[in-house]
């Protein structure tokens, strides 16, 4: 069975514009060729440009790939804390739905500007915030993220640690993307069946193109992954439905403080 697939997490890497080294590291470039390539071999109609470590603040680069592929798309972004109201706005009319903070790689904000950043972006322009961070650590930043208005984290998490915080997040509403199986250290299968349970609305696939620096890369069967683990009845949500719904695409409204 043929499933529409929303790919909320996905990577663009355009030499023509700023790349950063990260602990040494640059990636090779994955344009907007590249990944409409990818587009056509999986039925992907539409999706979330997610800013990596190595783009640092640049947005030019994101401003550019979100008007080359349209307004089925959207974005995440890196910024910084001592942006204007007034850049958050701009951004958030160009596609942007989200600030993320990569507490894993770094390239963006640290967690001592978590809270506030995230609470202005959201009141501003009704941005969510998005984590790329491993499990170990959400102990310890659990008080912080109950705090957040509408929140997201990264590829399950990363490891099986403090798997009853995440649950609890996941069932004050906290989404959870299905996404970088190449570059986890925990039981797929097992992590999304907890998740699903928890919240049936919560896992948003993601492709994770054209996954950097993991273990292995994506492939059309970590799709069949999904299936083999919440069934076919579940696919529509996880691959299409959740993700449009939480990246609000097709809607100008934005959400209330506290709507996880």
């Amino acid at each position: 069975m043929t499933h529409a697939i929303f790919d909320s997490h996905f990577h663009i890497i355009d030499p023509r514009f700023p790349l950063i080294p990260n602990d040494g590291y640059l990636p090779p470039e994955f344009t907007l060729d590249h990944y409409r390539s990818h587009m056509k071999t999986l039925g992907i109609s539409g999706g979330v440009v997610v800013s990596g470590s190595f783009q640092g603040f640049d947005q030019m680069y994101l401003m550019n790939a979100l008007r080359e592929l349209g307004p089925e798309f959207v974005g995440v972004a890196n910024l910084p804390a001592d942006i204007p109201d007034s850049g958050i706005e701009e951004l958030a009319s160009a596609g942007v739905r989200a600030v993320r903070f990569n507490l894993y790689r770094g390239g963006s904000e640290g967690i001592g500007k978590l809270l506030r950043l995230s609470t202005r972006v959201a009141a501003v322009a009704g941005m969510h915030t998005e984590l790329y961070v491993d499990a170990t650590d959400l102990d310890a930043l659990e008080p912080t993220l109950a705090q957040l208005p509408r929140v997201s984290i990264d590829h399950l998490g990363m490891s099986a640690a403090n798997r009853q915080v995440l649950l609890r997040l996941v069932e004050r509403g906290m989404r959870v993307k299905a996404t970088g199986f190449g570059r986890v250290t925990l039981d797929v299968v097992e992590a999304l069946r907890a998740i699903h349970t928890a919240n049936p609305t919560a896992l948003m696939f993601g492709s994770d193109l054209p996954s950097t620096r993991a273990r292995r890369p994506f492939a059309a069967t970590d799709i069949s992954l999904i299936a083999e683990a919440l069934g076919e009845a579940a696919l529509p949500a996880v691959l299409h439905e959740n993700g449009r719904s939480f990246y609000r695409m097709g809607s100008d409204a934005t959400p209330a403080l506290g709507s996880w």
